[in-house]
């Protein structure tokens, strides 16, 4: 080994061990709890896919990160279609008001959606005032509020990626397609549209990871009646406690991520070239 290779070898240790130490040893630790009884065993796996609850909370959360993706997707391919047209004043503008939410704090974002959807709150008045329902209408406690506070929180992180990657798109080919006689019709459909592709999976593939670990938000706006993963892994070590039943929860979670992550890497390395 060269000096300079020492050198820096030496100079990385430190960071290593520390990486090592904050990151790898804990994944390594719920990995030996979620395979021990104390013995080397899977029964907590086979426990966890015998038990209906368990699935249960495993299937809610796939489904629920799957519509809260597909809400992203409605809300923000148009939004970002747009501010890719927009002037550079204009696409600035837009870019700090999506950039804002993350200047409050998430637990503040959703208790206020209580006041905004609650029982008391403003819809509800609204609606009661000009006469549209006699009653208040549920929009909270449930998995439709939990919808609605996801796909909040996480639209930004939809919008961001797929404006850095509109922004590539070389106006030319558009240009040459205009000048063609292709109408804004067909060169969206048929040239923008196939371009986005890669683009919007990746985002689409990044919301759905980030949403599967959701903890705040199902457990304010969904008020104890929509559980999902993280809230299952906080009564598991919090409340019974069962601390290999959870890590072998957290594996299975991991894993999905681990998969929904190298997914997201091929497509955007596709997006890159």
């Amino acid at each position: 080994m060269k000096n300079g290779e020492l050198r820096f070898a030496v100079m990385a240790a430190p960071l290593l061990l520390f990486m090592v130490l904050a990151f790898n040893l804990p994944v390594l630790t719920m990995l030996g709890w979620s395979f021990t009884n104390p013995t080397p065993t899977a029964q907590h796996y086979l426990y966890l896919l015998e038990t209906p609850v368990y699935l249960r909370v495993i299937g809610n959360t796939m489904r629920i990160a799957a519509m809260t993706t597909l809400g992203c997707i409605i809300l923000g391919y148009p939004l970002t279609y747009w501010m890719r047209g927009l002037s550079p004043r204009g696409r600035s503008i837009c870019l700090v008001l999506v950039l804002l939410p993350f200047w409050i704090s998430i637990l503040i974002r959703t208790y206020a959606w209580i006041v905004i959807l609650g029982n008391d709150g403003i819809v509800n008045r609204a609606l009661l005032a000009i006469g549209l329902v006699d009653e208040p209408l549920r929009f909270i406690y449930n998995e439709l509020g939990v919808l609605i506070g996801t796909i909040n929180v996480l639209l930004p992180f939809f919008v961001l990626p797929l404006y850095a990657a509109f922004s590539r798109f070389d106006e030319r080919c558009f240009q040459a397609a205009a000048s063609l006689g292709a109408s804004r019709r067909a060169i969206f459909w048929r040239l923008f549209l196939p371009m986005s592709g890669p683009a919007v999976a990746a985002s689409a593939t990044l919301v759905f990871i980030l949403s599967l670990g959701f903890y705040i938000t199902p457990a304010i706006l969904g008020g104890g009646n929509v559980t999902m993963i993280a809230n299952m892994l906080d009564d598991l070590i919090n409340s019974l406690p069962n601390w290999e039943t959870a890590a072998a929860l957290s594996t299975i979670l991991m894993i999905t991520v681990l998969l929904l992550y190298a997914i997201n890497q091929r497509l955007r390395a596709g997006d890159a070239n």
